[in-house]
């Protein structure tokens, strides 16, 4: 069966849908996106990504491209339409479609939505996480507001292609104190020796990961400490753990970093406990 995508109003085949070439997030990055992964049939944590998706929009000046019932329809309807039982839903909006120009276009202009949807593999995700992931670091070089969830990822790209090629899955952004930021599609998490979960603090230095909130979440239920401060490369090399956390992996255990092994080199229980509840503690919406 062909994907089917959303397009500012249409419904299309995946194979044809297109946008304007004066789409402003084609020429200027300037529009921002949402990923939802969809998990036995639910949305998972629907409510906090479109909370989100309305602050970067707000933050951005970018109106909505619907009334939000109805971008929740539409995105029923592409998981539908693409037959999603476990996968993934992205959407976009860009300031719309306006001549070149770098100031904002007429009050007149509409934004533009694109939403797509696609299948994944749960049992490939599981049997990764019983690997786990390696991690590379790279110096932080991003613009200062990547609390936005701006398409403008071209830094993120480069970090994740440095890490392909050195045998990665990710790259940590480095502030010049040796202080993690975050992983180029990542949360960054650690576990120290006595059990305690430290993650850096939500603030505009880091994209507020709606995976990172609802982990939170599932630490208390599981009585697990957390603390939100910064941690350096050398403390995660020492911690009894390290892990990620995004829609698309949901918890993934990190077991070397700069080619130095973590811990023994296997998975932790800690992450591995948090990746079994989090279906348990989520937002499950039915899609």
């Amino acid at each position: 069966m062909p994907r089917v995508a959303y397009v500012n109003g249409r419904y299309l085949r995946h194979a044809d849908a297109a946008i304007h070439i004066e789409d402003r997030g084609y020429q200027f990055a300037d529009g921002v996106y949402e990923v939802c992964e969809v998990a036995r049939g639910y949305i998972m944590d629907m409510t906090r990504h479109l909370d989100r998706l309305d602050r970067s929009l707000r933050e951005l000046e970018i109106a909505w491209p619907m009334a939000r019932p109805a971008l929740t329809a539409v995105m029923r309807e592409v998981i539908r339409r693409n037959r999603v039982v476990n996968g993934m839903v992205y959407l976009q909006v860009t300031r719309g479609v306006a001549p070149r120009d770098h100031v904002f276009p007429a009050p007149g202009v509409k934004p533009a939505l694109v939403i797509t949807a696609k299948r994944t593999d749960p049992a490939a995700a599981a049997k990764k996480a019983e690997t786990g992931l390696k991690v590379i670091t790279v110096p932080e070089n991003r613009w200062d507001r990547v609390d936005i969830k701006s398409v403008g990822l071209l830094p993120n790209v480069l970090a994740r292609q440095k890490a392909k090629a050195a045998g990665a899955q990710e790259a940590w952004f480095i502030d010049p104190d040796g202080t993690v930021k975050e992983g180029a599609a990542t949360n960054a998490w650690i576990v120290t020796k006595d059990g305690r979960l430290v993650t850096r603090p939500a603030d505009h230095g880091i994209l507020r990961g709606i995976t990172r909130a609802t982990v939170i979440d599932v630490a208390a239920k599981l009585g697990l400490k957390v603390e939100e401060r910064g941690f350096t490369v050398e403390e995660a090399k020492q911690a009894r753990e390290a892990f990620l956390t995004a829609a698309t992996t949901v918890v993934m255990p990190v077991v070397e970093i700069d080619g130095a092994t973590v811990a023994n080199g296997h998975p932790g229980s800690v992450a591995l406990s948090l990746r079994q509840s989090f279906f348990d503690v989520a937002e499950k919406i039915k899609a």
